[in-house]
Protein backbone atom coordinates (compact mmCIF):
# COMPACT_ATOMS: atom_id res chain seq x y z
CA UNK A 1 0.00 0.00 0.00
CA UNK A 2 1.36 3.38 -0.94
CA UNK A 3 1.90 6.09 1.57
CA UNK A 4 -0.14 9.15 0.59
CA UNK A 5 0.16 12.56 2.15
CA UNK A 6 -2.66 15.09 1.85
CA UNK A 7 -1.92 18.79 2.05
CA UNK A 8 -4.04 21.88 1.66
CA UNK A 9 -2.62 24.89 -0.14
CA UNK A 10 -3.15 28.44 1.12
CA UNK A 11 -5.76 28.82 -1.66
CA UNK A 12 -7.68 25.87 -0.22
CA UNK A 13 -6.79 23.32 -2.92
CA UNK A 14 -6.36 19.80 -1.58
CA UNK A 15 -3.24 18.06 -2.94
CA UNK A 16 -1.90 14.51 -2.71
CA UNK A 17 1.78 13.67 -2.41
CA UNK A 18 2.85 10.11 -3.27
CA UNK A 19 5.98 8.20 -4.10
CA UNK A 20 7.15 8.21 -7.70
CA UNK A 21 6.91 4.41 -7.80
CA UNK A 22 3.23 4.55 -6.81
CA UNK A 23 2.63 7.31 -9.37
CA UNK A 24 4.21 5.16 -12.11
CA UNK A 25 1.99 2.23 -11.08
CA UNK A 26 -1.07 4.46 -11.47
CA UNK A 27 0.12 5.68 -14.88
CA UNK A 28 0.63 2.10 -16.12
CA UNK A 29 -2.81 1.08 -14.84
CA UNK A 30 -4.38 4.02 -16.67
CA UNK A 31 -2.58 3.03 -19.89
CA UNK A 32 -3.87 -0.53 -19.62
CA UNK A 33 -7.39 0.75 -19.07
CA UNK A 34 -7.09 3.14 -22.02
CA UNK A 35 -5.80 0.32 -24.25
CA UNK A 36 -8.70 -1.92 -23.21
CA UNK A 37 -11.16 0.89 -23.94
CA UNK A 38 -9.57 1.49 -27.36
CA UNK A 39 -9.75 -2.22 -28.19
CA UNK A 40 -13.42 -2.35 -27.17
CA UNK A 41 -14.15 0.72 -29.32
CA UNK A 42 -12.48 -0.86 -32.36
CA UNK A 43 -14.48 -4.07 -31.88
CA UNK A 44 -17.72 -2.07 -31.58
CA UNK A 45 -16.97 -0.06 -34.74
CA UNK A 46 -16.00 -3.19 -36.68
CA UNK A 47 -19.25 -4.88 -35.63
CA UNK A 48 -21.22 -1.84 -36.81
CA UNK A 49 -19.36 -1.91 -40.13
CA UNK A 50 -20.04 -5.62 -40.59
CA UNK A 51 -23.74 -5.20 -39.78
CA UNK A 52 -24.09 -2.27 -42.19
CA UNK A 53 -24.92 0.24 -39.45
CA UNK A 54 -21.78 2.22 -40.36
CA UNK A 55 -19.86 2.67 -43.57
CA UNK A 56 -16.41 3.94 -44.42
CA UNK A 57 -16.48 6.91 -46.75
CA UNK A 58 -13.49 7.22 -49.09
CA UNK A 59 -11.27 10.28 -48.64
CA UNK A 60 -12.05 11.33 -52.21
CA UNK A 61 -15.73 11.74 -51.33
CA UNK A 62 -14.97 13.66 -48.15
CA UNK A 63 -12.46 15.90 -49.92
CA UNK A 64 -14.93 16.77 -52.66
CA UNK A 65 -17.47 17.83 -50.04
CA UNK A 66 -14.83 19.80 -48.13
CA UNK A 67 -13.84 21.49 -51.38
CA UNK A 68 -17.39 22.85 -51.65
CA UNK A 69 -18.96 20.52 -54.20
CA UNK A 70 -22.67 19.82 -53.90
CA UNK A 71 -23.15 17.22 -51.19
CA UNK A 72 -26.14 15.80 -53.03
CA UNK A 73 -24.15 15.37 -56.24
CA UNK A 74 -21.12 13.90 -54.47
CA UNK A 75 -23.25 11.38 -52.58
CA UNK A 76 -25.26 10.53 -55.70
CA UNK A 77 -22.12 9.85 -57.71
CA UNK A 78 -20.60 7.89 -54.83
CA UNK A 79 -23.74 5.73 -54.72
CA UNK A 80 -23.40 5.22 -58.48
CA UNK A 81 -26.84 6.45 -59.47
CA UNK A 82 -27.87 8.91 -62.14
CA UNK A 83 -29.60 12.20 -61.53
CA UNK A 84 -32.80 10.77 -63.02
CA UNK A 85 -32.64 7.68 -60.81
CA UNK A 86 -32.19 9.77 -57.66
CA UNK A 87 -34.98 12.13 -58.69
CA UNK A 88 -37.28 9.14 -59.17
CA UNK A 89 -36.35 7.63 -55.81
CA UNK A 90 -36.88 10.98 -54.09
CA UNK A 91 -40.13 11.62 -55.99
CA UNK A 92 -38.97 14.97 -57.35
CA UNK A 93 -38.36 16.21 -60.87
CA UNK A 94 -34.91 15.79 -62.40
CA UNK A 95 -34.89 19.53 -63.15
CA UNK A 96 -35.48 20.37 -59.46
CA UNK A 97 -32.73 17.96 -58.39
CA UNK A 98 -30.39 19.49 -60.97
CA UNK A 99 -31.07 22.94 -59.52
CA UNK A 100 -30.36 21.67 -55.99
CA UNK A 101 -27.12 20.04 -57.13
CA UNK A 102 -26.13 23.17 -59.04
CA UNK A 103 -26.81 25.42 -56.09
CA UNK A 104 -29.34 27.58 -57.91
CA UNK A 105 -32.18 26.37 -55.73
CA UNK A 106 -32.46 25.19 -52.15
CA UNK A 107 -34.40 22.07 -51.40
CA UNK A 108 -37.09 22.21 -48.75
CA UNK A 109 -36.51 20.21 -45.61
CA UNK A 110 -39.01 17.60 -46.80
CA UNK A 111 -37.26 17.36 -50.16
CA UNK A 112 -33.87 16.98 -48.51
CA UNK A 113 -35.28 14.24 -46.27
CA UNK A 114 -36.46 12.37 -49.38
CA UNK A 115 -33.10 12.81 -51.08
CA UNK A 116 -31.23 11.66 -47.97
CA UNK A 117 -33.45 8.59 -47.65
CA UNK A 118 -32.91 7.75 -51.33
CA UNK A 119 -29.13 8.08 -50.83
CA UNK A 120 -29.32 6.02 -47.62
CA UNK A 121 -27.77 8.77 -45.51
CA UNK A 122 -29.05 11.14 -42.83
CA UNK A 123 -30.29 14.64 -43.49
CA UNK A 124 -27.39 15.85 -41.35
CA UNK A 125 -24.98 14.49 -43.94
CA UNK A 126 -26.55 16.82 -46.51
CA UNK A 127 -26.65 19.88 -44.25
Amino acid sequence: MALLQFITTPAGDRMVVMSEAYYQTLVKAAEVLEDATDIADVKRINARLESGEEELIPAEVVNRILDGESKVKVWREYRGITLRELAGKADISPAYLSQIEGGTRDGTFETMKKIAAALEITVDELA
